[in-house]
């Protein structure tokens, strides 16, 4: 059985997911982006600031990539600041969306060659954009997992309590009898 999944139902799901959590940090304040990323990661993201920019950052940089155009250095940008950090999320996703309306339909599964930290990676441009809409889904969930731990609690984000596919959630009354 054959079926194809387009790239609208995870962008749908991150933009759904991002305004959920552009709300949240709004609603708390930016010091919970300075919780701590904890002790054993490898040095690259010391607090949830650090994976939120990561998560934008990432996004930028591998669209700037397939269109062969420099990488922006994004240490500059708040790690401390969700209104800093949103804005520059919804710049890298406006790109992202723009990319894919132009993008040749020819070249989606042509490989290509890219230098990625210390990596040489070739991966087609579908690849490359299903791993960017993949790799903040697991970033977001890995900032609900650290806030949870440190006392912040975050409701559920999954895709099936999202809107995305037209679900219906509703949260069960416990009964006490």
């Amino acid at each position: 059985m054959s079926m194809t999944l387009n790239f609208d139902v995870l962008l749908d799901y991150t933009d759904w997911e991002r305004q959920k959590w552009r709300e949240w940090f709004q609603q708390r304040g930016d010091q919970a982006l300075e919780v701590s990323a904890g002790p054993r990661g490898d040095g690259r993201f010391e607090m949830v600031g650090d994976l939120v920019r990561h998560i934008f950052s990432a996004e930028k940089r591998y669209i700037e990539r397939l269109g062969a155009r420099p990488l922006t250095d994004t240490a500059s940008l708040p790690n401390r600041n969700a209104k800093a950090l949103f804005h520059f999320g919804d710049q890298s996703r406006k790109e992202l969306r723009e990319f894919l309306t132009a993008y040749p339909a020819d070249d989606w599964d042509r490989p290509q060659d890219f230098k990625i930290l210390n990596y040489e990676i070739e991966a087609t441009p579908r690849k490359i954009v299903v791993h960017v809409l993949m790799h903040e889904i697991r970033h977001w969930a890995q900032i609900a997992t650290l806030l949870r731990l440190n006392g912040l609690p975050v409701e559920w984000r999954d895709f099936l309590f999202s809107p995305v596919l037209s679900s219906a959630v509703e949260r069960a009354q416990q009964q006490h009898s």
